[in-house]
């Protein structure tokens, strides 16, 4: 009797809709929060150039807005670890600028990380790269969630996402 082979895909998939909603739903709760009533303030998600602006008056509200935002994002199953910060910035009107980049694929160097540490855990399992996953494969399920757990305790920058389990 042939021996079944297991296996899991490893992303960094964001799903766009629901980071959407989140934007939304921080938007909604900014504009009746006591707090910013009066005061200039900005919540852009930019789903083709995959980026997030917040402009606020001073660093203190874009600090309550960003809070507001991963609280929206840990409701709605998304990773924080998606944002990236990229510079933090003066704009018009005395006001202040932050932009994220948001994450949602496994870059080269991160992804060549994640296959050594597969191999350092020393099981009898198989890495490989494609393109923006990486698919293990091998024959012991328990083996396939050892690494699941063990990838979990890293800190990348990528948000790890296990697809196709089977």
């Amino acid at each position: 009797m042939a021996t079944k082979e297991h296996q899991f895909d490893i992303s960094a998939k964001l799903d766009m809709q629901e980071m959407k909603n989140a934007v939304i739903q921080s938007q909604k709760e900014i504009d009746t929060r006591y707090d910013f009533k009066g005061i200039s303030k900005e919540l852009d998600l930019n789903v083709g150039a995959k980026t997030l602006t917040l402009i606020s008056s001073s660093d203190n509200k874009i600090d309550a807005m960003r809070d507001i935002l991963i609280s929206k994002m840990n409701k709605r199953g998304l990773s924080i670890n998606s944002l990236e910060e990229l510079k933090k910035e003066d704009s018009s009107g005395g006001n202040r600028k932050y932009s994220y980049k948001i994450i949602d694929s496994i870059e080269k160097d991160e992804a060549k990380i994640i296959q050594t540490e597969i191999k350092s855990l020393k099981l009898k399992v198989s890495a490989v790269n494609q393109g923006d996953e990486i698919r293990v494969t091998g024959k012991n399920i328990d083996d396939l969630q050892t690494i699941m757990k063990h990838l979990k305790t890293l800190e990348l920058k990528a948000p790890l996402v296990f697809d196709n389990f089977r």
